[in-house]
């Protein structure tokens, strides 16, 4: 075996269609495009969901519901997972961050009841739902809204 002999695997390279060369070649004539309309002549490009003049499908469909563009999402934490941090007496985004509580730095954090407290935290969020706050205030802890 020497380099002069090197080939490359059977199948793995394909030639391209050349198209334009004569009927003789299969691909002459139209040269592959098929016969009048759009398609069959140059500059043809279509928009994204162009279907040759028949009604588009998202024209088609009907509309439904609201979407609400000033909708603040929030990121969601409960009371129980922040009782599980026990090492730290003062929790905020970037701590429920680190620890991998929440998982933007830039979406909103709020606060909600579900779970206990059973020590003083002071928690600084964007938002808390009434039921955290006054087990937060139950356990002695203090709150801050960012």
């Amino acid at each position: 075996m020497n380099l002069s002999t090197l080939t490359y695997a059977p199948g793995s390279r394909k030639k391209r269609k050349r198209v334009g060369r004569g009927q003789g070649s299969g691909h002459g004539g139209t040269c592959c495009r098929g016969e009048k309309g759009a398609g069959s002549r140059s500059g043809n490009k279509h928009k994204r969901g162009f279907e040759g003049g028949q009604t588009p499908l998202q024209r088609r469909l009907p509309k439904r519901g609201f979407h609400n563009r000033f909708k603040q999402e929030y990121q969601i934490i409960n009371l129980g997972d922040l009782a599980r941090i026990e090492d730290i007496t003062t929790i905020d985004p970037t701590v429920l961050y680190e620890r991998g509580l929440i998982r933007k730095k830039n979406v909103p954090v709020k606060i909600l009841g579900d779970g206990e407290l059973k020590r003083e935290l002071e928690i600084h969020a964007h938002a808390f739902s009434q039921t955290a706050k006054d087990k937060i205030a139950a356990a002695q802890g203090r709150i801050s809204v960012l």
